[in-house]
């Protein structure tokens, strides 16, 4: 068990391994306030008397000083989320909302980090987690592929899922609150819940990027940009968790029901294009190589019009490689690290430092791949999987304190420039006619992989060497399998002319 004194440390460094690498991701808006509306600017003399119209004034300066930073911050925050043309798109309503889904589930990991690591035995703990992710992911692995073109048959259809979605985890939010103080097991199937519902807002929001992109930006800037936003959106939101943990255990869970009705309300405020599937079709996650390497100006079947491409499933490949090694990391790390910290370092440090720079990589890595645009794609997603192959096999052979934060960081980085990589090769290389359902198909395939690697990090054993030398071979298979087909697809000039799969 982790030392009293050090419980909130440990449930802060929970929550940021828990976020750090998957990207949730400028900031949240808040309402404009009319001017005038707190006395600013008032007309001279309009007091009933001397003494109340300096009290008066008084209290109109202290409003001004308090009103200011809050109306001057929503501004800013409005006007960095609808730069660059975001604002008449709908972008920025989505960065927004965005923000508010991960501020939110930051909340309810601040609340279950204590309860589900530290409450009860790490073999106690390692069954329920494994148990229950099977039983809630199970039905979302089923319903994943055919749930996108549904709502799009449906009215408010992707707008609906998303606020469904919010609904969902603030009820399962309350059930929470209720299990924490009561000890019901009702706490580990509803904190299953809430991560499906995570992760099908995250499908649906894949589809609707695409479909809200500003004039000449691309998908990579795009998802760049949501994404920054919701890693600001965690990082103002992990004090203000903490603080609320200090008051009690069930205090975030109530915040995070705050804020995800907050979210519900602000989902129907997205563009209504999102829920429009018109000149749009469904992909096909199969690659045409006949297609792709032959002759482009012959006419092509529309089967063939529907695939994506080789570079395209190569790319998703790589990338599912890549996010099986971070579900993986995600728990196997949490648990090791909770039996067994790091030399010198107690439970909290040591989850504190993993965390720390995986979520530092992630941000970088964001920033790096926003820089390179689409530079030479195929390039970067095999030289970063080649990279994280490299650092998984240093840290699996000298095991220790600094290698571990070296390969959370380089997963962290990796990860994202390789999804944005994933997102040029998507625009490039997929007809517009598909590239919505490709995008969502292709999201849909990276959650399941990252379950996947969640499932095989809580049933591993705890031995730090054994568990990284499984990841290393993960990755190998994954390098392996994607590296022929991805530079083949770089030697045919797919960085220097748009191809249509």
């Amino acid at each position: 068990m982790v030392p009293r004194r050090g419980k909130y440390t440990s449930i802060r460094a929970v929550t940021a391994l828990h976020t750090a690498f998957s990207g949730h991701y400028d900031g949240v808006a808040a309402a404009r306030t009319p001017q005038g509306t707190t006395g600013v600017g008032g007309i001279k003399g309009s007091s009933r008397g001397g003494g109340s119209g300096r009290f008066g004034g008084s209290v109109r300066a202290v409003g001004r000083a308090l009103h200011f930073p809050v109306t001057g911050t929503a501004r800013g925050i409005r006007k960095a989320t609808h730069a660059h043309g975001a604002g008449e798109s709908g972008l920025g309503k989505l960065i927004e909302l965005h923000a508010v889904n991960g501020a939110g589930d930051l909340m309810i990991t601040i609340a279950l980090a204590s309860t589900v690591f530290f409450s009860v035995p790490t073999d106690e703990a390692r069954g329920r987690v494994a148990l229950y992710l099977a039983i809630t992911m199970a039905p979302f692995t089923v319903l994943a592929p055919v749930v996108g073109p549904l709502l799009d048959r449906l009215p408010h259809g992707r707008r609906a899922a998303m606020a469904g979605s919010m609904l969902a985890r603030a009820l399962l939010a309350l059930i929470i609150a209720s299990a924490v103080s009561t000890g019901s097991l009702q706490l580990y199937p509803a904190a299953l819940g809430v991560l499906v519902a995570s992760k099908a807002y995250g499908v649906v929001r894949s589809a609707v990027v695409p479909r809200l992109l500003p004039p000449r930006f691309s998908l990579v800037k795009a998802n760049s940009r949501v994404t920054l936003g919701g890693l600001l959106a965690t990082g103002v939101a992990a004090p203000v968790g903490a603080g609320l943990h200090a008051i009690g255990p069930r205090w975030p869970l109530y915040g995070a029901f705050v804020i995800y009705i907050w979210g519900m309300f602000l989902s129907f405020t997205l563009a209504p294009k999102v829920d429009s599937a018109k000149g749009e079709d469904i992909a096909l996650l199969a690659a045409d190589e006949a297609h792709l390497h032959g002759p482009h100006r012959q006419p092509v079947k529309r089967p063939g019009l529907r695939t994506v491409g080789i570079a395209v499933t190569h790319a998703l490949g790589a990338n599912a490689a890549l996010r099986w090694l971070s579900g993986f990391l995600t728990f196997f790390l949490a648990f090791l690290l909770r039996e067994h910290p790091l030399t010198g370092s107690s439970a909290a440090v040591s989850l504190g430092v993993v965390a720390v720079a995986a979520g530092a990589g992630n941000a970088l890595g964001t920033a790096v791949g926003a820089w390179l645009r689409q530079r030479a794609p195929e390039i970067i997603i095999v030289t970063v999987l080649a990279v994280v192959l490299g650092a998984a096999i240093v840290a699996a052979i000298f095991f220790g304190a600094f290698l571990v934060a070296c390969l959370t960081a380089t997963t962290g980085f990796c990860l994202a420039l390789a999804k944005l990589s994933l997102d040029a090769l998507i625009q490039r290389d997929v007809p517009e006619l598909v590239r919505t359902s490709a995008f969502a198909r292709s999201e849909t395939m990276l959650q399941m992989a990252w379950v996947l690697g969640g499932a095989v990090g809580i049933v591993m054993p705890l031995n730090g060497t054994a568990g990284l030398c499984l990841a290393a071979a993960v990755l190998a298979a994954g390098w392996v399998t994607t590296v022929r087909g991805l530079l083949s697809s770089a030697g045919h000039g797919g960085g220097t002319t748009p191809r249509v799969a």
